[in-house]
């Protein structure tokens, strides 16, 4: 392969939906025997692979790469990422378990809400408030994994932080969704 074809396949917007799926193992992996250096490790791959979120989608509308298989995968790509890093730092004890479950429901509920609008025909383009939400449990869950104090940082009482307003804007962006089309649910 050459160069070019090799740049080509590693910067095409499903491969970097597909490192943020094959990530998640790796992660879960690297979280079951926690430690100073595990858990940095799945800290920063689960930050390399929530930065390809944003890339696939710029990278899929800038150059005309928008597919089928990248609509369906990076949805999915995004909720296995968050899903499986907050049950695996809710088992650690590393979060509570109640919040998880209400930011998981959430994601279940919503998806399930998308699907009937997308069978209207409707737009069911991500809100302000659920770019809001995934920034704060992106932003909450990177210093969760990294869980052990450093550089003076308790990244515990961080993600905690960042945990709250992550919760704030999961129940109100999932709200916003229902109130925007309780109409479809009606019929």
């Amino acid at each position: 392969m050459k160069n070019e074809q090799i740049n080509s396949l590693l910067t095409h917007p499903n491969t970097l939906t597909l490192f943020r799926i094959v990530s998640v193992p790796i992660i879960v992996v690297l979280l079951m025997v926690p430690n100073r250096f595990t858990a940095l490790l799945a800290g920063l791959i689960f930050s390399a692979a929530a930065i390809t979120d944003y890339f696939d989608g710029y990278l899929a509308r800038r150059y005309g790469l928008v597919s089928n298989l990248g609509k369906v995968m990076d949805p999915v790509a995004d909720k296995l990422l968050v899903s499986c890093s907050l049950i695996m730092l809710t088992a650690l004890g590393w979060m509570p378990a109640w919040i998880a479950c209400i930011i998981i429901g959430r994601e279940l509920a919503v998806t399930g809400l998308r699907n009937i609008i997308a069978q209207n025909k409707q737009d069911v383009s991500a809100s302000s408030l659920g770019k809001y939400k995934t920034g704060f449990q992106i932003a909450a869950i990177i210093p969760l994994m990294f869980h052990y104090p450093a550089f003076g940082l308790d990244f515990q009482v961080v993600g905690r932080f960042f945990l709250w307003g992550a919760l704030l804007f999961t129940v109100w962006s999932g709200a916003d969704y229902f109130l925007r089309f309780r109409k479809l649910l009606r019929g």
